[in-house]
């Protein structure tokens, strides 16, 4: 299928998204919206592009704006592997576990009626199980990092959280302790717990009422507590980090799943976990939108959290007395004063081909030569290295945007042709 099948289900000639509107008018969140509106808009040269010119044949190349938002499957796709690359590079270079906090199937419809009030507590007490164990039996302060998915294999709401976890911590002193048993069986049960309690502490007195018997079910069925998955983690570190860190930040569905789409229906890949074979299901469009949309979280929500000696707040200090503790251990786990920056465009094609942007005609390199952005609504030019560039860059707002410039303008860009 072609990479843009999501943006045809949604914006095509049969106007699902605007009929799914219309019909749920008032019911939608107003970020939902908003990121949808930014999801058709990516990639878009009317909201602004870049300017590549082939330093060879002169072929001009025209970069459009992304939207980098949590929605768009092209640009979660890049932030996806970015924020994996430098998370691998970031952490302690020590074991992790990769955790699993999972609910009772009962109790997802109640987190996705109070998201707002339950989600973001969901993430912490999952973390302070875990964090609680390894300071009260170790004394010692482990790193994690948390995400939460609110999605499974077939798209429906299904809130679990995913972490990252140190097979070990950091005392006070700053000597790192490892420990590569953690009894998750145990964990299970207070994990359960802990989950019913919140229910209770943050619904209010009426909600309670509507969940109480969702709420007796879950304890009553789950003798043995909800389910926490923690596989132990083989080979190289950097590996474990890189692959665990894409797993966390992945969207809700690959464009890869899809199938097919005729026009009603939509076609998906996933694999049941029941049995592990991989299965096709084929909804309506307009079920297939409302189990994606479900997904995009509130405004401002961060969906990765960071705890323990990864918290943003004590990170670097953390960092700096285990490197004074591993001196004398002559233990490196970290290397201190170590400056991470994400990279280009260029640098990550250049990475992966091993070479930079080259001209498909000349295999001659492009060069960047400036941009336009939008400005009160209208297109104009950001930025232009030299006369020529600018007056390219006005003459490709006129053809993107198809509005034609006035005659004094034109003659302008001729002498400036002209001049260079």
């Amino acid at each position: 299928m072609e990479t843009n099948v999501l943006k045809r289900i949604f914006f095509d000639e049969h106007g699902h998204w605007e009929r799914f509107v219309a019909k749920h008018k008032g019911k939608l969140r107003p970020n939902v919206l908003k990121e949808v509106e930014k999801f058709r808009k990516c990639g878009d040269p009317r909201n602004g592009f870049k300017l590549l010119v082939c330093e060879g044949c002169h072929d001009l190349r025209l970069v459009p704006y992304r939207c980098k938002g949590r929605f768009c499957t092209t640009c979660s796709c890049g932030e996806t592997e970015e924020w994996a690359r430098l998370l691998e590079q970031d952490v302690f270079q020590v074991n992790h576990r990769h955790v699993v906090f999972t609910i009772d199937e009962r109790l997802r419809e109640v987190f996705l009626l109070h998201r707002g009030k339950l989600l973001k507590a969901f993430m912490d007490e999952a973390v302070r199980v875990v964090k609680a164990y390894f300071e009260k039996k170790h004394k010692v302060t482990p790193g994690i990092i948390a995400g939460l998915h609110t999605f499974g294999a077939r798209m429906k709401f299904n809130p679990h959280v995913h972490m990252l976890v140190t097979m070990g911590g950091m005392k006070k002193n700053g000597e790192w302790k490892t420990y590569d048993f953690v009894p998750f069986e145990m964990l299970r049960k207070q994990w359960q717990t802990v989950v019913l309690k919140l229910i209770r502490r943050k619904l209010s007195v009426r909600e309670k009422k509507q969940v109480q018997s969702r709420l007796q079910k879950a304890y009553s069925e789950n003798g043995e507590g909800f389910y926490v998955y923690a596989p132990k983690q083989k080979g190289n570190v950097k590996r474990q980090l890189g692959y665990i860190g894409r797993y966390m930040r992945r969207p809700a569905i690959a464009v890869s799943r899809i199938e097919a789409y005729d026009g009603e229906t939509v076609t998906f890949r996933y694999r049941d976990k029941t049995d592990g074979e991989e299965k096709t299901e084929t909804i309506p469009v307009e079920e297939f939108i409302g189990r994606l949309i479900r997904h995009i979280p509130n405004e401002n929500f961060k969906t990765i959290r960071y705890y323990g000696v990864y918290s943003r707040r004590i990170k670097s200090l953390c960092k700096k007395r285990v490197s004074e503790w591993q001196k004398a251990a002559r233990r490196w786990i970290v290397k201190a004063k170590r400056i991470l920056k994400r990279r280009t465009w260029s640098e990550r094609v250049q990475e992966q081909t091993g070479k930079p942007p080259c001209c498909p005609k000349c295999e001659s390199y492009y060069e960047y030569k400036g941009e336009a952005c939008l400005e009160d609504g209208q297109l104009k030019v950001k930025y232009a290295v030299c006369s020529t560039s600018k007056a390219c860059l006005e003459r490709m707002i006129r053809d993107v945007t198809g509005v034609q410039e006035t005659k004094g303008g034109q003659e302008k860009e001729k002498a400036a042709e002209r001049a260079a």
